[in-house]
């Protein structure tokens, strides 16, 4: 098969195109060939050689799929060969075949076609771990998430008002802002113009929002305490902007704010496998219903798979760059 192999560690220019062995399966995994993978952040510092493939995953990128199962291990009894689906992945989405346990692969939600179902597995996985099973957000609490125009953004903004919550956002344009407002967000701020504590505040009469969804990471750290409400959750995805900053934890103290930090990928399978049923338990719904679609940006062949990485790093994209087997 063809997968886009890291040659070396570094730019967009090391993805390349290469002839490669087919995966093989395990007894409780399924063969999926590819229809579409869409990027990730985490594919770009994986490309840098900053964020290794956990032990036993696909060498190359890629986070979710969508596709055709192709063969199913022999402990395998929900899927069979033929079914349409999309899957969350440790790794090998930028591929032709990939390997996934059971257990992390979703039937295509109806109403969306195979290739825009790639978009949705890591966002989806993401978004309803962090924001709802951990952080508990609920109907009539208030939701910030930071860079609203982002794949995690525009699904978060969607799930987040079909659930009943008011939902804040950043971003750094404002074409970047009408499109989340486009999606339902209530409040839209431009970070590059606006101080967002200040918003935050204005909008609340001063208390402040309930969960706050985070890749900044330093840079944004005491300014999201400082937005939150009384028994404020803070939800920390990443750190784009950097990783060691200074805390005055008295204002912890002051909210009674939890601060929580995960990713994704180097959950269990176990804890995967728990976290795509609640998600097809409580997220699939709303897309069959049409209530969250799929934001894609761009499609564009595996072979340009570092036309896709450059356009992720300049951050002009909304939503998700879809790359098409």
């Amino acid at each position: 098969m063809k997968a886009v192999a890291i040659t070396v560690p570094g730019g967009p220019e090391v993805l390349q195109l290469q002839e490669v062995e087919d995966p093989q399966i395990k007894e409780d995994e399924v063969l999926i060939k590819v229809e579409a993978t869409a990027l990730n952040r985490a594919d770009t510092l994986q490309r840098q050689g900053k964020y290794p493939p956990p032990k036993g995953a696909s060498p190359y990128p890629g986070l979710e799929c969508s596709g055709t199962i192709e063969a199913v291990g022999k402990n395998v009894s929900r899927w069979k060969i033929g079914d349409q689906v999309c899957a969350l992945l440790s790794g090998g989405g930028y591929a032709e075949k990939v390997a996934v346990p059971a257990g992390q692969v979703l039937p295509v939600p109806q109403g969306v076609s195979l290739k825009d179902a790639a978009a949705l597995p890591e966002v989806a996985c993401t978004v309803w771990s962090t924001v709802f099973m951990m952080s508990h957000l609920s109907a009539g609490e208030t939701f910030l998430v930071h860079g609203g125009s982002s794949g995690i953004g525009t699904f978060a903004i969607q799930i987040a008002k079909h659930q009943g919550v008011k939902v804040f956002v950043t971003a750094g344009s404002e074409e970047k802002l009408v499109v989340c407002k486009d999606l339902g967000a209530d409040v839209c701020i431009n970070y590059k113009t606006e101080d967002f504590v200040a918003r935050v505040k204005e909008e609340t009469g001063g208390k402040g929002v309930d969960v706050i969804l985070d890749s900044i990471g330093a840079p944004y750290f005491q300014k999201n305490v400082d937005s939150l409400n009384m028994d404020g959750r803070l939800f920390l995805l990443g750190f784009m902007g950097g990783a060691v900053t200074q805390v005055n934890l008295a204002s912890l103290f002051a909210k009674r704010a939890t601060v929580q930090a995960a990713g994704l990928r180097s959950r269990t399978l176990e804890n995967k496998a728990e976290i795509v049923s609640e998600v097809e338990k409580n997220v699939w719904p709303a897309i069959v219903a049409g209530k969250v679609k799929p934001v894609v940006y761009k499609y564009l062949p595996l072979s340009e798979a570092a036309e896709g990485h450059r356009l992720m790093e300049s951050s002009q994209h909304i939503g998700k760059i879809m790359l098409v087997a």
